[in-house]
């Protein structure tokens, strides 16, 4: 494990010593359960744009025929 000095705003320190609190963890945890959260959401979203470049419509419209035709199910007729 690595050490980081990180500078915050008061503001933002006030926020995060208080949530840490409500939440029962320490400051270092919420932080770090944060950043991964975020990294996650951003190469998430890097993953599907790169899968989206792959993508092609007529491959999609191949597999779409594959699907039986059939009424939707109860409550998803929209």
């Amino acid at each position: 494990m690595s050490t980081i000095s990180l500078r915050l705003p008061e503001s933002l320190h006030a926020q995060a010593r208080l949530l840490a609190e409500q939440e029962g963890i320490s400051i270092n945890q919420l932080i770090t359960t944060s950043l991964a959260e975020k990294m996650s959401a951003l190469l998430t979203s890097e993953y599907l744009e790169a899968r989206a470049e792959r993508g092609s419509k007529a491959s999609f419209h191949r597999v779409l025929k594959k699907v039986k035709d059939r009424p939707p199910v109860e409550g998803d007729e929209r």
